[in-house]
């Protein structure tokens, strides 16, 4: 079930406190508090849906197969290649 964000809109027509619902999405927006019955309005806001995990695009092998490069801290100073062309480490100059 998503979770939706709500407005109660106060007298003046200003946006007043917020407060989050979880509802099926068949259900009809709410149109009152469903605690005090003052008038609320759905806030639209962008999704937080998102196809596959942040992990998975950040693997070694996609970003190989995309062309970036990755090194990894290997050491004091010693950074090693994990994805990507180059050299196989980099050492910080003393």
């Amino acid at each position: 079930m998503p979770t939706y964000l709500y407005c109660v809109v106060n007298p003046d027509g200003s946006d007043g406190e917020a407060f989050e619902v979880f509802q099926p999405m068949s259900e009809a927006p709410l149109t009152n508090h469903p605690e005090d019955g003052r008038p609320v309005r759905r806030v639209p806001v962008a999704s937080q849906m998102q196809f596959g995990s942040d992990a998975s695009r950040l693997s070694n092998k996609n970003l190989d197969r995309l062309g970036f490069t990755k090194y990894e801290r290997a050491g004091d100073g010693v950074w090693e290649k994990k994805a990507g062309k180059g050299p196989p480490s980099i050492h910080r100059d003393d």
